[in-house]
């Protein structure tokens, strides 16, 4: 009974509508109104609630990732144009961090709007373009993807898996 009550009285505040009544306003004073603005329930009913929250990764999960995989401030963005995607991340743990350095292991970015799986492109002279040096606490590192075609854009939620280390729900900035 308890929860019912402070579910309707939630509910109510999200309205603008008070479970306790107004106040009479004195004698010889104006009445106060107030307009509320009339919503159009034709756009708000035709969106789907999204299932991810609006500002990116929930605190539990980039708690996972700083203790599981020693690693932090996640972020996928967009660069060139749109022809490179860049994948960074702050080491917290070295040890833990090893692995996303492992030259053996193949990174990829998967984004499933897409339907594209993209890799780190290799350069002749330069080689893989990501940073495989020893990881040190406190330094940000980065890898970048080629998205030829454009097909992975801004918005697009996406993955990025490093041999074992996977992460999910990255928005594209």
């Amino acid at each position: 009974m308890r929860g019912l009550l402070f579910a309707l009285g939630f509910a109510a505040g999200l309205l603008g509508y008070s479970a306790v009544p107004a106040a009479e306003p004195a004698k010889g004073t104006a009445k106060a109104t107030t307009t509320v603005p009339a919503t159009n329930t034709s756009t708000a009913s035709s969106q789907k609630p999204s299932l991810h929250p609006i500002g990116g990764m929930p605190g539990s999960a980039r708690q996972f990732y700083a203790l599981s995989w020693g690693v932090d401030q996640l972020s996928v963005k967009l660069a060139e144009s749109g022809q490179l995607v860049r994948f960074s991340y702050r080491v917290v743990d070295t040890a833990k961090a090893m692995p996303l350095h492992e030259k053996a292991s193949s990174p990829y970015l998967l984004d499933e709007e897409a339907h594209a799986v993209l890799e780190v492109p290799t350069m002749e002279k330069v080689g893989a373009l990501r940073q495989s040096m020893p990881p040190e606490v406190g330094k940000s590192y980065w890898m970048v993807f080629s998205n030829k075609g454009n097909l992975v854009k801004s918005g697009h939620r996406v993955s990025v898996m490093i041999g074992q280390f996977r992460v999910d729900g990255l928005i594209v900035q």
